[in-house]
């Protein structure tokens, strides 16, 4: 998503430049990374109306992770920075990403597409290890897990869930599941094949055509069905190298 801090993170720092603020200049650690593809590598202010107000201080996002290497330790629980490839995964568990260019072939957004297959069905996907969702009270029973409300997820489009839910419908179903959108519901997938490797099973949350179709898809440069996010990721330790346009997909354990 989007790369900015709220003005009221900065007001609270007593930061004078309402406009932008560097990362490394207002971090503890000094070398914790500005983005790179901005002009002046700030990250803008945000200040949205009061009650638009949310209880975090920023986001770090596509612009933020662009043009470097992630290493996405799930079992570990930290996010590393590499400056060259760390031992690279097989060369059948490298997954080609996609990314909107320009007519020159010059990547002009940084929004990752992976692919994932799906009852014999491959589907593009956003990669997106920020996608979370608040499940509802009823959600939670239904889940039967001790976990926090707000919790990373998957999103898959209307229609696509309602394909699986023709096909299978065995598959269990959980109605009014997200407390941010009213009337979304959550399809659990038992098996998601990604890399090569299938895991799961994975919960996937509803998300209208037009989410993922119309809007999502213009950042894109492939039209996309949904967002697989960290309920998916979490089977792996996942080296994303934004320059090589690839994702390293390494199970947990191996």
């Amino acid at each position: 998503g989007g790369t900015f801090l709220y003005g009221h993170a900065v007001d609270r720092i007593e930061w004078q430049d309402s406009t932008g603020v560097l990362l490394g200049d207002v971090a503890a650690d000094c070398t914790f990374p500005d983005p790179l593809g901005t002009e002046d590598r700030k990250l803008p202010v945000f200040r949205p109306e009061e009650k638009a107000r949310r209880d975090f201080d920023g986001m770090l996002g596509q612009a933020w992770f662009a043009d470097r290497i992630w290493a996405f330790d799930y079992e570990s629980e930290v996010l590393l920075l590499h400056d060259t490839l760390p031992d690279p995964a097989p060369e059948e568990r490298v997954v080609q990403l996609g990314f909107r260019t320009d007519s020159t072939g010059i990547r002009v957004l940084s929004f990752p597409r992976v692919d994932m297959v799906v009852d014999g069905d491959t589907l593009q996907m956003l990669f997106d290890t920020g996608a979370m969702i608040t499940v509802t009270t009823g959600a939670r029973a239904a889940l039967g897990n001790e976990g926090p409300s707000t919790r990373a997820a998957s999103f898959i489009t209307t229609e696509v869930m309602d394909r699986w839910r023709s096909r299978h419908p065995d598959w269990r179903l959980i109605l009014e599941a997200d407390e941010n959108v009213e009337g979304m519901k959550m399809i659990e997938v038992p098996s998601v094949r990604i890399a090569g490797y299938s895991v799961g099973p994975v919960w996937f949350t509803e998300r209208p055509d037009t989410n993922f179709h119309e809007f999502m898809s213009r950042f894109m440069d492939r039209r996309v069905d949904g967002a697989l996010g960290g309920n998916a990721f979490r089977f792996f330790r996942i080296v994303v190298d934004y320059p090589a346009a690839e994702a390293h997909f390494i199970p947990l354990g191996s």
